[in-house]
């Protein structure tokens, strides 16, 4: 196995921890308080998925590298939010807000690598501009929409803001 497919391997499979992790996460944001070693798991893996993208050798830059660095800033944004500011007050929904759009980072990345790698999908969309793969990418959108908005809602404190 060459030192490429062991930083493929290790990337993939940290990405997977993250995305898991980080749906246990806004499951708990959604049902009552999120588990620490949960939430730990999910930023130190979802931190560690955009850094090793930066592994790979590259000679230009690519859309993964600017989805990373975006991915890099919500996430300082998030632990600030989270172990700087413990999430008190409006910091809680900035915490919950920026872990969810992380998140939504990921599977996004995600959904792009099956387009590209899985042979049926590629198919359906070999370039990544055909409705397959915009359909797949507005569902994943619209889904994270809807979960941001409602951890956003039940965060913490958000109950003290007036409704609009």
């Amino acid at each position: 196995m060459s030192g490429l497919e062991i930083l493929t391997a290790v990337h993939t499979a940290i990405s997977l921890i993250g995305i898991v992790s980080g749906l246990v996460v806004v499951r708990g944001m959604l049902r009552g308080p999120t588990s620490p070693r949960w939430t730990a798991l999910f930023l130190t893996s979802t931190v560690l998925t955009s850094v090793t993208g930066y592994f790979f050798p590259f000679h230009r830059l690519m859309p993964s590298h600017v989805v990373g660095a975006i991915s890099l800033v919500v996430l300082a944004v998030a632990l600030f939010a989270l172990y700087g500011r413990e999430a008190q007050g409006g910091w809680a929904r900035i915490w919950v807000a920026s872990a969810v759009f992380a998140l939504y980072l990921n599977v996004f990345v995600l959904v792009a690598q099956l387009f590209a790698k899985v042979p049926a999908l590629r198919e359906l969309a070999p370039t990544q501009s055909e409705p397959p793969f915009a359909v797949a990418q507005l569902v994943v959108m619209a889904a994270f929409l809807w979960l941001g908005v409602t951890a956003v809602r039940r965060a913490p404190g958000a109950a003290a803001r007036p409704a609009v």
